[in-house]
């Protein structure tokens, strides 16, 4: 007896991505791996150009980079030149029964190449139209291009570092600002599917970066300028406190964050020292907000006293929250990541072995699963055109 495979959750809804790099990409590899059928749409000829992270770092085959890999699986890719008739032809046909069309061209550049929203409307009434902005319609900014570095600069998240070295802003080791935003335009193609379903109408979305990661960071760190008049303490104190930090243990690094009052007091006698607790600077969670540097000093100190391993063991039987700090290749073979199951190794058509992630949330009824390694550039360029009857 054979049982049917359950399908994910977005089975059924059909996405036209033109989106590149990695904000567009990173929301529609959910979509895929949430059951959607993600055609994606590369610019140029079979063998050259396409998305450009196929060429940031190495591969086997040289157009299946490993940026690009982590984030085209369940995509199926056609080449496309929307500039000529055939290609303008080829993209109308796909639009007719889509469900979604994505992208992150810049609106005048849709328009000109006569696929902006009142045009992609006219061909399929009922179309959600996703479009991945650098700034939001009405800001002098509209007009300019965004990248990571750039809104991780002006959204103020670069200055954060500033605040809490003392030194000069950086941006994040991530590409956060990219990878966050790609979230934004998840839950915003997501909700106007459910209001589609629930209304019949499709509509307009535009997820701009500056504003949904502006948004993001400003959360905590509006902090004092929340209430009008404000003290002018923008940035959580304990984001930015330096001592903020993987604390050294005797051997290693350690992950400590006690939070109760309970839980403080505890720590604090497990690691000798109960008499810090007494001291009305850290008995109380208020207390502790206000004198966040003290209170991060003395956790390095008692930190120290033991192995890792030591603490990992006394911790957890006092339901205190504490991890081993991971180097980067210690991610790898993480135990708890290995017993989930969390990376795997597949076997690609063309570029061979190669490791994955398998998504992290779990449906008990409509699974995430991988069902297409990313593919090659136009791999699938003449099926779906037939398919098309063109």
């Amino acid at each position: 007896m054979t049982h049917e495979v359950p399908k994910g959750p977005l089975s059924g809804i059909k996405i036209v991505d033109m989106s590149s790099v990695v904000l567009g990409p990173f929301a529609t590899l959910i979509f895929g791996d949430l059951g959607a059928d993600v055609v994606k749409v590369e610019a140029g000829q079979k063998g050259k150009a396409g998305d450009m992270m196929r060429y940031a770092g190495a591969s086997p085959t040289g157009d299946l980079g490993p940026i690009y890999t982590a984030l085209n699986r369940n995509k199926r890719s056609i080449v496309l030149d929307a500039q000529t008739d055939a290609g303008k032809a080829a993209l109308t046909a796909l639009l007719k029964d889509a469900d979604v069309f994505f992208h992150n061209v810049r609106l005048a550049g849709m328009d000109r190449l006569g696929f902006g929203y009142e045009a992609v409307k006219a061909i399929n009434p009922d179309i959600i139209y996703v479009h991945c902005a650098g700034f939001g319609v009405g800001g002098e900014y509209e007009h300019r291009q965004a990248y990571d570095d750039l809104i991780q600069g002006a959204s103020g998240f670069a200055a954060l570092n500033a605040m809490r070295s003392g030194g000069a802003p950086e941006y994040a080791p991530s590409l956060v600002a990219d990878k966050t935003v790609g979230l934004f335009a998840t839950y915003a193609t997501l909700a106007a599917l459910f209001h589609r379903e629930r209304t019949g109408r499709g509509q307009f979305v535009q997820v701009p970066m500056l504003e949904s990661f502006t948004f993001f960071n400003m959360v905590e760190n509006l902090y004092g300028e929340t209430f009008i008049p404000g003290n002018g303490r923008l940035a959580y104190t304990r984001s930015i406190n330096a001592n903020r930090k993987p604390y050294p243990t005797r051997d290693g690094y350690i992950g400590l964050v006690p939070y109760s009052d309970q839980q403080w007091e505890q720590f604090f006698t497990i690691g000798g020292r109960p008499d810090i607790f007494q001291d009305p600077r850290f008995s109380t969670y208020a207390a502790r907000t206000e004198h966040v540097t003290e209170l991060y000093a003395l956790i390095e100190e008692v930190a120290a006293t033991k192995t890792t391993d030591e603490w990992l063991v006394l911790l957890d039987a006092a339901n205190i929250p504490a991890m081993r700090y991971n180097t980067m290749e210690a991610v790898l073979t993480d135990p708890h990541l290995q017993q989930v199951g969390f990376f795997e190794e597949r076997v690609h058509a063309v570029a061979g072995a190669y490791r994955s992630m398998k998504h992290p949330v779990k449906f008990s009824d409509s699974p995430a699963s991988t069902r297409i390694d990313p593919p090659c550039l136009g791999a699938d360029t003449e099926t779906i055109l037939e398919s098309l009857g063109l």
